[in-house]
Order: structure tokens, then sequence, then C-alpha cells
């Protein structure tokens, strides 16, 4: 009993953090960001944000967990900016063993420049899934069965930024970003962090072990039948690319494809 209770007073953290709106600013070639000052191992994580408004080709908003290795892990949601009028397109992705190149991209069913939305991830043991606004946009499953790297034993920090890539962010590079509108902004009134606090090899067993924390429980191995339906509307609706169709770049799917159901 004294271990579990020395574990759960180190180990677990539950922080929702309200604040008067906090500004990420961006200038000519300057961007801006911050970051946690824990490194967590599972749990659930969550943005309110509201992104640049107006013309924004070639900026980025990001908020995304990342180890910091060399063969890091990673885990994005990447809101590509575009021309006044023009979709957001919000791109994710997952690294694994310091591999990415597994991007999905889908468009917004809102305009998330007019108010503030919430973003959120749940990483555990058996999958990471994606969240908007409470509706699931992506699930990558646990797929080491299969030989594929899974984000398990690398604790991360979160983080949020604002930076410029108009080299790659808006139609592959052909805008480029007008720094006539600078500066760009984007905006955050909270953010949630529910995680397992990880930075020596003792804590990290620790939170690899099932059972002590909520989104270990069996609910959470996957996504339930309404979940899935959300799942697949955005899927049909909104998606307007996924790797695992890129049969120009993946002639043979990647093998972890093979657990995504709505592909």
């Amino acid at each position: 009993m004294a271990l579990q209770v020395k574990m759960r007073k180190y180990m677990h953290q539950s922080k929702f953090y309200e604040i008067p709106p906090y500004l990420l600013f961006l200038f000519l070639f300057k961007g801006t960001g911050f970051q946690s000052k824990n490194s967590y191992l599972f749990g659930h994580f969550s943005m309110r944000m509201k992104l640049v408004g107006g013309d924004s080709a070639g900026v980025v908003t990001a908020f995304y967990l990342s180890s910091q290795t060399n063969e890091h892990d990673e885990i994005d949601f990447e809101f590509l900016g575009n021309r006044t009028g023009q979709p957001y397109i919000l791109q994710t992705n997952v690294f694994t063993g310091g591999k990415g190149d597994r991007e999905q991209r889908i468009y917004l069913w809102y305009d998330p420049t007019k108010g503030f939305h919430d973003y959120g991830i749940i990483w555990n043991m058996d999958m990471l899934a994606f969240f908007v606004d409470n509706t699931p946009i992506r699930v990558f499953k646990n797929s080491k069965d299969l030989g594929v790297k899974y984000p398990f034993n690398q604790p991360m920090k979160l983080y949020s930024s604002l930076w410029e890539a108009d080299d790659w962010a808006t139609r592959g590079g052909l805008e480029k970003t007008n720094w006539a509108n600078a500066p760009f902004i984007a905006s955050y009134t909270s953010f949630h962090i529910d995680g397992c606090v990880a930075s020596t090899p003792q804590e990290v067993q620790v939170c690899s072990t099932r059972g002590l924390k909520w989104w270990d429980q069996p609910a959470f191995k996957d996504l339930d039948g309404e979940q899935y339906r959300r799942l697949r509307w955005v899927r049909r609706k909104f998606t307007i690319y996924n790797y695992c169709s890129d049969k120009a770049r993946y002639p043979t799917p990647p093998i972890e494809c093979s657990r995504d159901r709505d592909v």
C-alpha cells in the first residue's frame, strides 16, 4: 500500500488551466511557442484554441506532444493556414522511433478562426485517438505485434507553436506568406493535462503499469460504437488525404493501416 500511495503521489497529474486569452504571435521569420515543464507517458491532453484569421497562407499553428531523443516519438496536430476565404486544413501525424510520414488531412466542419474549439489526444498503451470538440478524427492502434513501433516508452512534453512554413504548408508551397498581414495571432483560453508524469526509468515503468489510470481502463482500449460512427462521418465528409490510401506513395499500404477500420 505504501508503494501505491507513493506512486500516485508523484506519478499522476491532472490540471485544467483556464487562462485569459493567451496569444502567440508570428512576426517576420520569428515564431513563438510554449511547452509544459513536465514530461508525460500516457494520458489525456487538450487545448482550446482559436486559429489565425484572414490571410494565413504559409502559417502553421501546432499543438503536439514530443519526446526529446534522436529517435523521437511525436503526436501532431498541425493547422495549415490558407488564403482568405479558403478553408484551413488540419494535418495529423504520428512519429515512432523517429519515423513519421503518417500524415492524414481533413477540412474542419466550422471556421476555426471565428471561435474557440477543443483539440485533444487520448494516449494509452492500446491506441492514440485524436479529437476535435470530442469528435474522433483519427485512431492509431498499437500494432507492435505486426512489427510497427508504438510510442510506449518515451515520455513527451506538450508543446504549442506558431511558425512560418510557406515552403510546404499551403498548396504544397505555391502560396507564400504575406508578411504585410503580420503579426499573425493564434489565441488560447485553456489547456488540460491529465497525464502520468515520467522523467526517470522508474517512473516510466510505473506509468506503463496497467490499471492505475482512468485512460488505461478497458473502456478506453478502443473507440465505442458511437465514436466510430462519428469517425466514419469525418472520413466520408471531410478527409482530403490519408497516407494509408496513397497508392502512388505506398503501392503496398503500411502494415499498420490494416488496423484502420475505416480505410
